[in-house]
């Protein structure tokens, strides 16, 4: 599949890499990734890596902004984004042909190639494979800025290696990518520096999550708290894994009220999570996941099943 990934890439003079809404690192590393690996090669093709942006990820990249006609006979290429509702830039079904890279369960069989690798740390581990098969087969080469953006992706998903979908494969790639010239400092101060706002409302979860004896926790952060903090629902995404730290925790969720809906985010250390975010509306990891509630009292249903899969668990 990677090498028919390639020739396909080799095929198209416009190609398009979208990604999904809301993004993380990985899905900056691995859409500008890609960009920049086939720039690298085919410095004549047009390549463009779109979507909304994200401020948070300002010090990775800014998404380029294309015009309509710019799909007509192009490749597009879908990066870390596991159903066809998440694709940022839902023009991705515009071009000639759509191929799907991937490291999320594979629910959702869109595209006319697939590539999804569930034992992946990362979508941006696997454009490092794409690459190493293009090195092997047609001599690619990995820039600096390609390796830049891998290795950001990288470290963001697999939240600094301490996630258990890190890897020895993981660790060699990025033994790799780090012979490159690029500023690690610089990833990790855009990645885990914050504000003292961000930081207030991080104390603020600290002092005031709940935990029952089976170690299932949630937190509530309701539109007037985030006004209060001056944050806004990106901005509190960022510290859905601050409770990771809690001794004794099992499985937590964060909710976060947007305007019309909460955000439902999932995390575990041990019991499957992606389940149950399936059952309200999301998906994601087994172990880190997100869904969607329209009500407290579904939010108040999400704990309960939370609470009963973190008893399961530990019976």
């Amino acid at each position: 599949m990677k090498r028919q990934i390639i020739d396909t890439i080799a095929a198209y003079d416009t190609i398009i890499i979208h990604r999904h809404v809301r993004p993380d690192p990985d899905a900056y590393g691995s859409q500008q990734g890609l960009k920049e690996l086939i720039l690298a090669n085919y410095p004549d093709k047009k390549v463009f890596a779109v979507g909304e942006h994200d401020a948070s990820l300002s010090f990775m990249a800014q998404p380029d902004q294309i015009t309509d006609d710019v799909y007509n006979n192009a490749l597009v290429i879908v990066t870390d984004t596991a159903n066809t509702e998440r694709v940022d830039d839902q023009r991705y079904t515009e071009g000639k042909m759509v191929i799907k890279i991937d490291h999320h369960p594979n629910d959702d069989a869109y595209g006319d190639l697939l590539w999804v690798d569930t034992t992946a740390s990362s979508c941006s581990e696997m454009i490092y494979e794409l690459y190493e098969e293009g090195q092997k087969t047609v001599d690619w080469r990995l820039s600096a800025a390609a390796a830049r953006f891998l290795f950001a992706g990288i470290v963001g998903d697999t939240g600094r290696f301490q996630f258990s979908s890190t890897t020895a494969r993981t660790f060699k790639i990025v033994a790799e990518l780090i012979t490159y010239d690029f500023d690690r400092n610089q990833i990790f101060d855009g990645m885990y520096e914050m504000e003292q706002k961000l930081l207030n409302l991080q104390g603020y979860i600290y002092q005031n999550f709940q935990m029952d004896e089976h170690g299932a926790a949630h937190i509530k952060l309701t539109k007037e708290l985030l006004t209060a903090h001056d944050a806004v629902p990106s901005e509190a995404s960022l510290l859905v894994g601050c409770l990771g730290n809690v001794k004794g925790i099992c499985a937590w969720v964060v909710f976060i009220e947007e305007e019309d809906q909460i955000r439902v985010r999932l995390r575990s250390k041990g019991p499957v999570i992606n389940t149950l975010a399936k059952e309200f509306n999301g998906g994601g990891h087994p172990l880190a996941a997100g869904a969607t509630a329209y009500s407290w009292e579904e939010a108040d249903r999400v704990i309960a099943r939370l609470q009963e899969i973190c008893n399961t668990y530990h019976s």
